[in-house]
């Protein structure tokens, strides 16, 4: 993108108004009266608009997790041409029946750099997953490099919603709902379905995505914690109502689709950005990772990772996510007698963590380490835990109150092992001797004096 079109972006990104709440019934006009009053579908919508409902939930689900939102549109979703099948690039979808499930530990440095014109959508690659996109479960690990934003074009993921993670590079979301900017230290949820475009905001944006299949993300239920806590819905921000008029773009646009687990791409003359006003609770949102609210041990012992939950996507079984999303934000270690940094452990979940900025307490970053934009998965039951240098400065360190405000991470953790892709088990930025950073753990054992 020229640095016009970045100027162009900024600007449009500047002083963006936003409608607050998780889970809310939100309503916004971007022109007044376009809404309707009384009714969601009149004889006749206000301004000659046409009333289309978008339903991200069935509708007979419970009305506390029914998700749907009527949008007020200057031409209908449903006009317009056939879709063609188009080429996948570098993103796949589960089933990964190509590939065999992996018990190793696994490490990846950041994506290389793009040597063409990338935009988001071009620049996006998957890593793993798991599950199945016709079955709506599970999910799948991406990550993008893009140098460029989409123009003339435009996305949606009928497979399901993603949640965006930026590490480098702010983002201009154009919704159907309105615009959202998501910087790093942001996260950006567009619901399955929503269409939208990517411009970016500097010259080049690098980040993570999770693609949930199955049940839509909410807030975790907080049990002994109480009513107060964790992620609050009141920082999680909607876009208010902007449209692009079909009547006035330039020019044709290709509107690109995931349908289990292809591209599928056709051709509008208009562009399909025309919702001039909407209501309902299925809403993109965008967060501030740094307003979550850590709860943390404050006599002794690390606390199991499940208290950094953010985002849940609820299974059929209670407290058994398809995937949660996890941050490891700034906060206060102030344990008794305990090893501070996160403990050893074999998990019957699956775990993807990624770095934003800084460094992570359990790993040692620099070259060669875990840095921002790299990655590591540890699948169901592998051992793994802080390398030997965390441990050794951990078990001698001097126990007094210590911030840990150098860094920001975060994990997709899912109750399935995650695939690897063939590109993710051969790449070139594939850490191949990431185990030796557990080596030189060494026996500290004393056998007792009788």
């Amino acid at each position: 993108m020229s640095g016009t079109g970045n100027e162009q972006a900024r600007k449009a990104a500047e002083g963006l108004a936003y409608s607050a709440g998780f889970g809310n019934e939100h309503s916004s006009e971007a022109v007044p009266g376009a809404l309707p009053e009384g009714r969601n579908s009149p004889q006749r919508a206000p301004l000659g608009l046409y009333a289309e409902q978008l339903s991200g939930t069935a509708f007979t689900e419970p009305r506390h997790s029914n998700r749907r939102s009527w949008l007020y549109r200057i031409r209908p979703s449903a006009a317009h041409p056939p879709f063609t099948r188009t080429g996948n690039g570098r993103l796949a979808s589960a089933p990964f029946a190509d590939a065999v499930p992996d018990p190793n530990r696994l490490r990846w440095d950041p994506l290389p750099e793009p040597a063409e014109r990338t935009d988001f959508l071009a620049g996006l690659w998957t890593l793993g997953g798991n599950g199945d996109v016709t079955q709506r479960t599970g999910m799948a690990v991406h990550l993008y490099a893009a140098n460029a934003s989409m123009t003339d074009r435009v996305f949606s993921d009928s497979d399901g919603e993603l949640l965006i993670v930026p590490e480098r590079g702010g983002l201009l979301l154009r919704t159907e709902f309105g615009l959202l900017r998501a910087e790093p230290g942001h996260v950006a949820l567009i619901p399955r379905g929503v269409r939208f475009r990517v411009e970016l905001l500097d010259a080049t944006a690098r980040g993570y995505v999770c693609e949930n299949y199955g049940q839509p993300f909410v807030l975790p239920d907080l049990g002994p914690i109480g009513a107060n806590g964790l992620a609050n819905a009141r920082d999680f921000l909607a876009p208010v109502a902007a449209y692009e008029d079909p009547d006035a773009t330039a020019g044709p646009v290709e509107v690109v689709n995931k349908f289990c687990g292809n591209l599928w791409t056709a051709t509008y003359d208009h562009s399909p950005l025309d919702v001039v006003a909407w209501h309902g609770n299925l809403v993109p949102y965008v967060y501030d990772l740094r307003r979550f609210n850590v709860i943390g041990s404050i006599s002794y012992d690390h606390p199991d990772p499940s208290i950094f939950t953010v985002l849940t996507s609820p299974s059929d079984t209670p407290g058994l996510a398809g995937v949660d999303f996890v941050v490891f934000a700034p906060r206060w270690l102030v344990g008794e007698d305990t090893f501070r940094p996160p403990y050893f452990h074999r998990n019957v979940m699956s775990e993807y963590m990624g770095l934003i900025e800084g460094a992570y307490d359990a790993k040692s970053a620099g070259k060669g380490g875990f840095v921002p934009g790299g990655g590591s998965l540890h699948n169901m039951m592998s051992a793994h835990g802080p390398d030997r240098d965390t441990f050794d400065k951990a078990s001698a360190a001097e126990l007094k109150p210590q911030k840990v405000d150098d860094g920001l991470a975060f994990m997709f953790e899912t109750r399935w092992p995650v695939t690897a892709t063939e590109q993710a088990r051969t790449a070139g930025h594939l850490q191949t001797r990431y185990d030796d950073v557990w080596q030189g753990l060494e026996r500290h054992f004393r056998q007792p004096r009788p």
